[in-house]
C-alpha cells in the first residue's frame, strides 16, 4: 500500500496499522465477557 492510499487520525496515526495489531491482540471485552458467562453457566449443570 503506498502511502497516498494509507489513512491517517490527526495526530498521525496509521489506522490500518492500529485495525491489524488490535486483530492480533486477543480476545476482545465483549468476547471475554460472553466466554466468562458460558464457563459460568457450565459450571451450574
Amino acid at each position: 500500500m503506498t502511502s497516498a492510499n494509507k489513512r491517517y487520525t490527526k495526530v498521525g496515526t496509521d489506522i490500518d496499522e492500529v485495525k491489524r495489531l488490535n486483530s492480533q491482540s486477543g480476545l476482545s471485552y465483549n468476547e471475554v465477557k460472553l466466554l466468562l458467562a458460558q464457563q459460568y453457566s457450565n459450571q451450574k449443570k
